[in-house]
C-alpha cells in the first residue's frame, strides 16, 4: 500500500506573516553549491514578485531554507508560491547534473511508478507554514532565521553567512546585495521595537 503523504494546510489572515521552511530530497546537503543556491535566489526573487509576496527574511542552509513572508494580496496560494520559489531551481539543477554527467542524477531520480521516473532536489510536500501574528513571534522568528548558520557552527556571527538577509538589516543604511532576492521591510506596525543584530 503507498505511503500516505501528510498534506500541509495553509490558512491565511490578512496580515499574517508566514515563516516557512522546506528540506533538499532525504535532506541532502544539495545546497552547499554556491551556484545551485544563486539558482534559488534568482527563483525566489522571481516567486516573489510573481505571487505578490514580500519576503522580510531568508536563510539558505545547506539541507533546508527558512523564509519569512508577507503575503501582500488576501487570499494568497502559498502553495503555488512555494511551487514557484522550488520548481525553477530544481530544473536548472537537473540541468546541470545532466550536462557535467555527474552521478547525483541518479540518486535524485525516483520510480513513481512502473515507467514513470521523476528528479526529486526538494523533498516532497510542502514543508512547514507557521503563521505569525504579532511583533514578538515575528521578531524572535527573524532572530531565529539568521541565527540558525550560527547554532549550526556554519559561521561564527549572523552576517558572516553570505546567503541570509542578515546584512541588510545590520547595515546603515540596509544594503541590498543584487546577487540575493531583495527583502521587503516589515510593516510599521512591526517596528515599535528596533531590530538590532
Amino acid at each position: 500500500m503507498p505511503e500516505r503523504r501528510k498534506r500541509v494546510k495553509h490558512y491565511h489572515e490578512p496580515g499574517d506573516v508566514h515563516e516557512l521552511t522546506f528540506s533538499c530530497y532525504q535532506r541532502l546537503p544539495l545546497l552547499d553549491n554556491d551556484v545551485w543556491k544563486g539558482y534559488l535566489a534568482e527563483s525566489l526573487e522571481t516567486a516573489c514578485r510573481a505571487c505578490k509576496f514580500g519576503l522580510i527574511a531568508f536563510v539558505f542552509m545547506p539541507e533546508h531554507v527558512h523564509l519569512l513572508t508577507l503575503p501582500q494580496e488576501t487570499k494568497p496560494k502559498i502553495g503555488a508560491f512555494l511551487a514557484a520559489v522550488k520548481r525553477p531551481c530544481s530544473v536548472r539543477v537537473k540541468q546541470d547534473l545532466v550536462t557535467t554527467r555527474n552521478p547525483l542524477i541518479e540518486r535524485l531520480t525516483v520510480q513513481e511508478r512502473p515507467g514513470k521516473t521523476a528528479f526529486r532536489f526538494w523533498l516532497e510536500g510542502s514543508g512547514y507554514d507557521r503563521n505569525l501574528q504579532n511583533e514578538d513571534t515575528v521578531l524572535a522568528s527573524l532572530d531565529y532565521i539568521h541565527n540558525n548558520p550560527v547554532q549550526r557552527g556554519l559561521c561564527q556571527r549572523p552576517a558572516d553567512w553570505f546567503w541570509s538577509s542578515t546584512r541588510f538589516y545590520t547595515s546603515d543604511p540596509p544594503r541590498q546585495d543584487p546577487r540575493l532576492p531583495a527583502i521587503t521591510r516589515l510593516p510599521a506596525e512591526f517596528f515599535t521595537r528596533i531590530y538590532v543584530r
